[in-house]
């Protein structure tokens, strides 16, 4: 079975930086697409980020600018590097795999930005 982990969030200021990580593992045939979804408290889960096997990427409008998707496909990694951190962008951020024929979720990586 095929388990998603993420890492990297924490507490920053307003205008500061987080990079998170989300590593893959278990029987992985192909990884064709993975993304970034986060949830605020009291909201639904929204889209973030989502990065192609090709390396094509496309943003949230909220994010776009200030986010960037990426990744290490020999490592089976995730990243998302986030800057001029907002207090709208306090959620909870899961990374989601589209592996061989299923979708994956992680547990999630609390991010909060307050002063």
């Amino acid at each position: 079975q095929v388990q998603i982990v993420e890492s990297g969030g924490g507490l920053v200021q307003p205008g500061g930086s987080l990079r998170l990580s989300c590593a893959a593992s278990g029987s992985i045939f192909r990884i064709y697409a993975m993304a970034w979804y986060r949830q605020a408290p009291g909201k639904q889960r929204e889209f973030v980020a989502i990065i192609n096997a090709s390396g094509r990427q496309s943003y949230a409008d909220s994010v776009k600018g200030r986010f960037t998707i990426s990744r290490d496909n020999a490592n089976n990694t995730l990243y998302l590097q986030m800057n001029n951190l907002k207090p709208e962008d306090t959620a909870v951020y899961y990374c989601k795999g589209v592996i061989d024929t299923k979708e994956y979720w992680g547990q999630g990586t609390q991010v909060t930005v307050s002063s």
